[in-house]
């Protein structure tokens, strides 16, 4: 019975005379098919597991990998920020502030440049350009649901950084690794999106919305040549440019600045949150702030929601429920 539950047979066989051991019915179904009660089955299948569990034991285990990456971990940030922002539980977000408090204070150089490692207790390595974009993305998405501003302005050194030592001047595009790194052969540039998008896709993406951020025209007009630079290629094979798509996205369809100011500007954001809001760029403060978007837009007594498009805003309202209506999708 063993060797029909886990299809001990030509239908698992591996090689030199081994098998994997996988199911192919639910237990009801054996079961049933075998003429035996569903409980004596599972009772079955549990004493067959310890014997199993005790084989295993056996074996040399794995080598476990258990270095942290600078970018995965900020890949993780920023899918903790986005399970916050729909689901609103606020576990994600502390999570998500542990994991980017830790990537300040262990993996931010004191020149302001990333180590992209860290393994007992020591970061090491040069970051790559994809540490950085992921970063950038991670405290831009972080700074979008808590409204706390050096986390945006993180993500702006760094990205200056990113310019300084990753950029090439001509294509306007990122080099993988950095100028700092003076003995390597050549410098490759990543541009494909495969199962992690690549790291100029995510910094063309950051600089579109750094660039509404701070009123760079720098930053607007990088992230334009950037996508200009792969157009044709996203038209040839479209699935191997997704990321650079979600781009183009932001420029073929209305592009919205939301910019909340006043003491409840986080209660507000909270309301505007629980709708699927694609598109958009978010701003806001509970006081008054240099930042373009909200730059002399702080009322003590009131929080006003902005909705604008293409620099030109409509009128303010308090009101979550009518600043949507202002937003209007293709």
């Amino acid at each position: 019975m063993f060797k029909d539950y886990y299809n001990i047979n030509s239908t698992g066989k591996w090689e030199d005379g081994q098998y994997i051991l996988f199911k192919t019915k639910s237990d009801a179904d054996f079961a049933s098919q075998h003429s035996i009660k569903l409980e004596d089955l599972i009772s079955m299948v549990s004493k067959w597991h310890i014997k199993l569990l005790k084989i295993r034991s056996l074996r040399k285990p794995p080598r476990t990998d258990d270095k942290i990456l600078t970018s995965w971990n900020s890949l993780m940030l920023k899918g903790y920020v986005d399970a916050y922002r729909v689901f609103g539980n606020e576990e994600y977000l502390e999570k998500a502030l542990k994991n980017a408090n830790f990537i300040k204070t262990n993996q931010l150089r004191k020149d302001g440049g990333l180590f992209r490692n860290h393994k007992n207790g020591k970061s090491t390595i040069e970051g790559f350009s994809e540490d950085y974009a992921m970063v950038v993305q991670a405290f831009i998405t972080l700074y979008e649901v808590t409204l706390d501003e050096k986390w945006l302005q993180s993500a702006k050194e760094l990205t200056d950084y990113t310019i300084t030592h990753f950029l090439d001047d001509k294509s306007k595009m990122l080099f993988f690794t950095s100028n700092l790194e003076t003995n390597l052969i050549t410098r490759k540039m990543e541009v494909i999106d495969g199962v992690i998008p690549s790291s100029n896709s995510i910094m063309a993406k950051n600089l579109l919305k750094l660039s509404h951020y701070y009123s760079n025209e720098t930053y607007s007009k990088m992230a334009k040549q950037m996508l200009n630079n792969v157009y044709s290629d996203i038209m040839s094979v479209p699935s191997g440019y997704s990321n650079w798509l979600s781009l183009n996205l932001n420029y073929s369809n209305p592009y919205y600045e939301v910019a909340i100011s006043g003491k409840d500007a986080k209660q507000k954001l909270k309301s505007l949150n629980s709708n699927y809001l694609p598109n958009i760029l978010i701003a806001g403060s509970t006081k008054e702030s240099n930042l373009s978007l909200l730059e002399n837009r702080y009322v003590s007594d009131e929080t006003y929601i902005y909705i604008c498009l293409n620099s030109t805003c409509n009128l303010p309202t308090t009101s979550p429920e009518k600043a949507l209506t202002q937003i209007k999708f293709k």
